[in-house]
Parts: structure tokens; C-alpha cells; sequence
């Protein structure tokens, strides 16, 4: 790739990568005005990815610019350190992801989840106490459980409905407990379960308890949380392949600003070397066209 290109897409991919940096992090001030505790606690992570993002623009859009390659070879190394980073998060997020499958369930249109199904790594962040009082706290708040019975006027509906992993674990008692069905957002607990699973005994009525403390409901987060990282993991997969191109392209500038940091200090000598290689070439076609 000539010295012209390379400098000039490397300049325009950095550039817009400073606007994107800056519309991540203008995107996290915006979440942290606008929403609750639950994703507030994105903020932070999404403020730092943002001017990650614009420093590593900057410092690459900077070095193609100047033709600087000092910038171009610590733009390539912060590139070669993300691009490590996404590869190893995404090997890990398909590991971890590999586990945990739903339940078919007789006379429902939706799945049931089940915790032990899951990885390790899952269950040891959903077990840990803090961890899911936070999370439960976040469920309670998204009124997803309540908003059921809003969604699923008759029972007919609602035993027609595709609940999500979530509304499946957390906002209804599993089916082994056989507790019957008044509407979308009660069950009559008056009846006896006919099955040992402890979640049967922890689920309640109340639009706070619910199945928030069973872990059909872990298990239903689990599942969703799979889901995303699935998307992620796959998204990553694109990213790392576009990031590779450019990272091919920084090491052609990263080149070529060598080369021309080389020619400006040896002089005339380098002036001198490329005539005789344009001369050589002239020539060599010459030669052919005679022969």
C-alpha cells in the first residue's frame, strides 16, 4: 500500500473513530441523567470506553497526520493490546456461554430454566449474596412481573404467551410446584405443591417477593444473560476482523513514516537511491519493449 494511502485512511478512520468515541461518551453522560441505579452502574465503564476510544483515534489520527512514527508504532501497540483483549474476552464469553439450555414444558409456549445447567462461573456470580441482592433490586424496580398481568387479561392469554427467560423464572412458581393458575400475576398457594423443589415454598404473591429469590428466576438471568453475551461475542467476532484490516493498514503508514524519517535524515543520499530505482525501472521497460 503506497505511503499517500495508507496516511490518508488511517487519518479517516481515526477521525471518525474520535467522532464515535465522542458520541459513547456523550451517550454515557446521558445515561447517567436519565436512568436508574441499574444501569447507572454502566456509566462509568461506558464513559471509560469512550475516551479509550478517542486517545487511541487521536494518537493514530496524529501520527499519520505528522507522519510521525514514533505516534504510528504506540498506536499499533494499543491497537495489538485491544485487539488481544477482544479476542480472549470473546474465546471466554463462547466458553462460558456453552452451558445452560431451557426445558420444554407440557401445555406451555415458553421454556423453564434450570441453574445447575448453567457454568460455574455463573453460578458462583449469581450465588454471591451482593451480587444478586443488587440484581433482584433491578428486577423489582423493571415491573416486569406486574406489568404481566396488564399484557395477559384472561387466562387463556396468558397461558398462550411466550414469556421471556426472566417473566418464565422469576414472575411465576415452575410448573412442578402445580400451583393453579388464577390470572397472570396470582397463583392459589393454598394448594398443596406436589413437588420437593424449595422455589415452590419461596414464591409468594406479593409484587416484591415474587420468585425473586428462587433460582428458577438465577437461572432465567442466566439465560438471558447468555443470550447478550452471545450477541456480544459475535458482534466482537465482526469488530476483530475490521480492527485487523486497520491494524494491517497503521503498520503501512507506520512503514512509510520510517521510510520518510530515514530519507529526511540521510539526505540526498535517499534522493539519490530513488532516482536509481526509478531509473532501474524505466529502463527494465525499455529493455522489454526493444526486445
Amino acid at each position: 500500500m503506497g505511503m499517500g494511502t495508507s496516511n490518508f485512511v488511517i487519518r479517516w478512520i481515526n477521525f471518525l473513530t474520535m467522532l464515535l468515541a465522542i458520541a459513547v461518551a456523550i451517550f454515557g453522560v446521558w445515561m447517567s441523567t436519565h436512568h436508574d441505579g441499574c444501569r447507572k452502574s454502566l456509566t462509568l465503564p461506558v464513559l471509560g470506553l469512550g475516551g479509550f476510544i478517542f486517545l487511541v483515534s487521536m494518537i493514530g489520527f496524529l501520527g499519520a497526520l505528522k507522519k510521525n512514527a514514533i505516534l504510528l508504532w504506540i498506536y499499533l501497540i494499543l491497537l495489538c493490546m485491544i485487539l488481544v483483549a477482544i479476542l480472549v474476552f470473546t474465546v471466554l464469553a463462547f466458553i462460558i456461554t456453552n452451558n445452560g439450555s431451557g426445558h420444554n414444558v407440557s401445555g406451555l409456549r415458553y421454556k423453564e430454566y434450570q441453574l445447575k445447567d448453567y457454568s460455574s462461573w455463573f453460578l458462583k456470580q449469581l450465588n454471591n449474596t451482593d451480587n444478586w441482592k443488587r440484581l433482584k433490586s433491578c428486577l423489582v424496580k423493571s415491573e416486569d412481573c406486574n406489568n404481566l398481568a396488564k399484557q395477559y387479561k384472561t387466562l387463556k392469554q396468558y397461558k398462550m404467551a411466550k414469556l421471556t427467560p426472566i417473566e418464565a423464572g422469576c414472575c411465576r412458581p415452575p410448573s412442578e410446584c402445580g400451583y393453579p393458575v388464577v390470572n397472570a400475576s396470582f397463583y392459589d398457594l393454598s394448594f398443596h405443591p406436589v413437588s420437593s423443589n424449595e422455589d415452590c415454598k419461596l414464591y409468594k404473591n406479593s409484587r416484591v417477593v415474587k420468585c425473586y429469590n428462587c433460582d428458577s428466576c438465577k437461572a432465567g438471568v442466566a439465560q438471558y444473560m447468555k443470550t447478550e453475551w452471545r450477541v456480544v461475542a459475535i458482534f466482537n467476532l465482526a469488530l476483530f476482523v475490521v480492527l485487523s484490516i486497520i491494524y494491517f493498514v497503521g503498520c503501512c503508514a507506520r512503514r512509510n513514516a520510517g521510510q520518510t524519517r530515514q530519507c529526511k535524515i540521510e539526505g540526498k543520499r535517499c534522493l539519490i537511491s530513488r532516482d536509481l530505482e526509478v531509473h532501474q525501472s524505466l529502463g527494465g521497460l525499455v529493455g522489454s519493449y526493444q526486445n
